[in-house]
């Protein structure tokens, strides 16, 4: 350790101590001497360029090829704009959903988790900028000794008795980061921080999802519930028909048993849907925050499956890169990874600190803001591991490997972000095609049964082919509704896929972003 005396040929000042700026300005000015202040400005100055460097692999995003366009293409115009992603729920028209997804993004526990997290490794961030700057800190003392009569010092005569000790000063302490370790865990803090960017990103895209997928099974099961008290009031006129045909001896007693079994398995078919419908209510409720039956009353009646226009704007599979915060985020892990190779390579490398302290140390209360109670240290010390048993070289060991399986995850997410959009593409595609079949197969029901109910009423056709007609009817019904739900929850996961829904930077003016 090195120490430095000042000269004392300095002036008394007194001063009062009940001021600390007066007592910080005495310390600056009166008790260094202008050589030393010159001395250590230069030292200082000079201290970043000696031949440090920093150690550990420097990140470079790993290079990634893209084919120039999907394998799938849609079946329908496409003319949307990009910029539509964001919002592209508001393409199904529909302000109830616009309402519950604007209400989900203020309510969501997950959302607000996310958030947390984003603050916490904002404050991680600025931590890890703080260690790479001095410390100072201020202490003051005032005690009372008596050395024991039966020390060395207790047997010196102007030992002998108690005296009074009083100190006041700073210390300063400032670790040199000459090999990067400070500086790869600043890499390491922003690569978190923006990860949890991309996180916070990622679990609004997620739930303005969830919020519109819970909503269209809410408007499936309105809409099948509608269409099965629809069939149960036509299956029970049809039994009324039969009970009275029956009754004048046109037809047996097993038409009303029939018509009667119908009934009763379309009834059957009513509490289940009822029971889907309030599932669904509920969670949609949760996802925003609310107690289950909150929105009973906005959803009570009834309404069609949205539809989106065709507006949709795929891109090209390079706009996943830029799109999707869950390939963004794992990018920003790899490269944090990336900086705790440097960290943890560091460690190898002696360290250097410098410390100091100025003060007043006085045995005598009156006597302590005078020049001749100056104190004054100036240190340069360092550290280094010689023998660990190899810890430093397997943690290295470590890190590696973790950043190798980051890098696995960066390319995995990549794959897995193409493959989701190709699915969605895809599917939506079949389910137009479908859709329009069920279309096509619904009004063939409808025009069967009439005739059907027609015919059985002249006596030309018996009752079984008006059972099959109102089951086929009953079937394409549900099957059109249940493709008009799948048709606008595939176009939703294809909007997710690609990356589309709440921009952080818009939608989040009171955050302070890095």
């Amino acid at each position: 350790m090195i120490e430095w005396d000042l000269q004392t040929d300095m002036p008394e000042i007194e001063i009062s101590p009940t001021c600390p700026s007066q007592i910080l300005r005495y310390y600056v000015n009166q008790m260094i001497d202008l050589n030393t202040i010159k001395r250590w400005l230069i030292f200082a100055g000079l201290m970043p360029l000696l031949p440090g460097c920093m150690v550990g692999p420097d990140y470079q995003r790993p290079p990634t090829t893209f084919q120039s366009k999907w394998d799938t293409a849609l079946i329908r115009q496409q003319t949307g704009d990009r910029e539509n992603l964001h919002t592209w729920w508001q393409s199904f028209h529909d302000p109830i959903l616009t309402s519950l997804i604007t209400q989900a993004r203020l309510g969501n526990r997950d959302v607000f988790q996310a958030e947390a997290r984003l603050r916490e490794t904002r404050a991680n961030r600025d931590l890890s900028v703080a260690n790479i700057l001095p410390t100072l800190s201020m202490n003051a003392s005032a005690s009372k000794n008596q050395p024991s009569r039966a020390s060395r010092f207790g047997q010196v005569g102007q030992f002998g008795g108690s005296y009074n000790q009083f100190s006041q000063g700073l210390d300063a302490s400032w670790e040199l980061d000459l090999w990067g370790k400070q500086r790869r865990s600043i890499e390491y803090a922003d690569a978190t921080l923006g990860a949890s960017e991309e996180d916070l990103q990622d679990v609004l895209i997620s739930l303005c999802a969830e919020v519109a997928l819970n909503y269209i099974d809410v408007r499936r099961y309105q809409n099948e519930l509608v269409i099965a008290k629809n069939s149960l009031k036509a299956r029970q006129e049809t039994y009324d028909i039969a009970w009275w045909r029956a009754q004048a001896g046109l037809v047996s007693e097993v038409d009303v048993l029939q018509a009667r079994l119908s009934v009763e398995s379309t009834r059957a078919d009513i509490p289940k849907l009822t029971s889907q419908l309030e599932q669904a209510k509920h969670g949609l409720a949760v996802l925003l925050g609310k107690q289950p039956t909150a929105l009973n009353a906005l959803l009570a009646q009834s309404a069609s499956i949205p539809v989106a226009a065709n507006d949709i704007a795929i891109g090209i599979p390079a706009d996943v890169l830029r799109q999707r915060p869950d390939v963004r985020r794992s990018e920003r892990k790899l490269a944090a990874q990336t900086a705790q190779i440097g960290v943890a390579e560091a460690a190898a490398y002696p360290s250097f600190t410098l410390s100091g302290s100025i003060g007043l140390e006085s045995l005598l209360a009156a006597n302590l803001y005078t020049a001749a109670a100056k104190t004054f240290q100036m240190a340069a010390s360092s550290a280094w591991v010689l023998f660990d048993s190899g810890r430093i070289r397997s943690n290295v060991k470590i890190q590696t490997a973790l950043q190798e399986q980051a890098l696995g995850l960066y390319q995995n997410t990549i794959l897995t972000a193409l493959k989701e959009v190709e699915d969605s593409l895809n599917a939506l595609n079949q389910e137009w095609q479908r859709r329009d079949a069920l279309q096509a197969s619904a009004t063939a029901g409808k025009d069967a049964l009439t005739l059907a109910e027609q015919q059985y009423q002249t006596g030309t056709t018996d009752f079984q082919r008006v059972l099959d007609s109102q089951q086929s009817l009953l079937t394409a019904q549900n099957q059109l509704v249940e493709s008009e739900a799948e048709t606008a929850s595939n176009l939703i996961r294809l909007y997710k896929a690609l990356g589309g829904g709440w921009d952080i930077n818009a939608t989040k003016p009171n955050q302070t972003h890095h």
